[in-house]
């Protein structure tokens, strides 16, 4: 198996996309996840700064009630440290620490502070401005009635029951759906109380507590139920709302993509997709940004990427009782070749030269290909690896470069 070895160094490509992309995370060597973002507000600050929240959060960010936090950590710019924890296998400090056991927990200038709702309200009145609840008093009455309703009211509880329960019963499932859209109308009602497109007449914590659930909702009900949230003409303000929540910079940190929330409902549920399991946003696909920061994630985390591959897509078995370098340079070479064309947008060098064609291609080098692309496609996750709009622009460029040499 050979290569000609016609794409840029990893130094190269990572020196490229840094100047393409404000994206930056930092590095956790031996953990999970192997690296973490940077939350936009320590940009600002010096270095050693004493931070005054601390987050615990999952470590692979698919728990909803956490990115609630996260999302108003980033609306409000506050400074915070966050501590990942395996919920798999949850540390006995951490257990011992918080009553419930679960995530998220915070401490906020060192007291702690557990289920999401009460950590939203204890960052509020901690950290005042910019404000995520209305100055007016009355509206702020209404605003705080809404968190409530939001935890109260059944939505995500007679959601996720439409979108998980495991029946073929035609009409079992028509009730179920009449269930959910009647929560929808309310929510529909809710919105027009008030001009604009949030809940309240502002952007505000109650936006932050709908926002990972209707996301949720929203990927997987066309795959798994054949029901489309968005774009229905049922629910104009939803839609309404979700295209002013699009607008916001801190959204697009701490959402997931529509594959990630898929796979993960197959994955974590077990349930089965009777639509296209891989729905790409192509809005996204072709944007600078996300191309280039999908290119510095991939530059800069290669070698726990290239470990991952080796381990767990099964590339492994190619090399039979041989030399397991030749698959680790083929599937080092198959990354490069893909961070290449994320970051240039060009004619994806072709790894048997521009001389022959697909005829002369080593067939366990198209099989080392195949493999390497097609695994790391499905396996990054939004937001734990990379921004929702970046994985877009990773996985779509990981289907051409397959598709344009093998």
């Amino acid at each position: 198996m050979s290569i000609q070895n016609t794409v840029s160094s990893w130094e190269d490509l990572l020196e490229t996309a840094r100047k393409n992309t404000p994206a930056r995370r930092v590095k956790r060597p031996g953990q999970s996840p192997s690296t973490a973002p940077i939350p936009s507000s320590l940009l600002k600050l010096p270095q050693d700064t004493q931070l005054p929240v601390l987050l615990y959060r999952d470590t692979n960010s698919w728990c909803p009630f956490c990115e609630r936090v996260w999302f108003a950590l980033e609306e409000k710019e506050i400074p915070f440290a966050t501590e990942f924890i395996d919920l798999s296998n949850k540390p006995k400090w951490y257990t011992d620490l918080v009553p419930t056991t679960l995530v998220p927990a915070a401490k906020i200038d060192g007291k702690l502070v557990y289920e999401s709702k009460d950590i939203l309200l204890a960052l509020e009145e901690k950290f005042p401005h910019p404000a995520l609840l209305p100055e007016n008093s009355e509206e702020n009455a209404i605003a705080r009635q809404f968190l409530e309703e939001a935890e109260t009211n059944g939505f995500k509880d007679i959601a996720y029951k439409f979108l998980r329960e495991a029946t073929a019963d035609a009409q079992e499932l028509a009730n179920l759906q009449a269930a959910f859209e009647a929560k929808l109308d309310e929510l529909e009602q809710t919105l027009a109380k008030y001009p604009g497109a949030y809940f309240v007449s502002t952007f505000s914590l109650v936006d932050t507590m709908y926002s990972p659930h209707l996301d949720r909702l929203a990927a997987n009900l066309p795959v798994y139920r054949g029901y489309h949230l968005k774009g229905n003409p049922r629910f104009p303000r939803i839609n309404a709302w979700f295209e002013a929540l699009n607008q916001r910079p801190a959204y697009h940190r701490v959402k997931s993509d529509n594959i990630t929330n898929n796979l993960l409902l197959r994955r974590r549920w077990g349930a089965q997709p009777i639509g296209n399991l891989l729905p790409l946003d192509a809005a996204d696909s072709e944007k600078i940004q996300y191309r280039a920061e999908a290119a510095e994630r991939l530059s800069d985390n290669r070698e726990v990427a290239i470990g991952d591959i080796l381990k767990n897509s099964g590339v492994q078995a190619l090399a039979g009782n041989g030399d397991i370098s030749a698959i680790q340079e083929a599937v080092d070479f198959h990354l490069r070749l893909l961070a290449d064309y994320l970051i240039n947008e060009n004619n994806v060098p072709l790894p048997w030269g521009r001389v022959g064609g697909k005829e002369n291609i080593d067939p366990t080098l198209a099989a080392v290909g195949a493999i390497t692309l097609a695994y790391v496609r499905n396996r990054i996750c939004a937001p734990r690896d990379m921004s929702a709009g970046a994985a877009t622009a990773f996985r779509a460029a990981a289907d051409q470069v397959l598709a344009s040499i093998y």
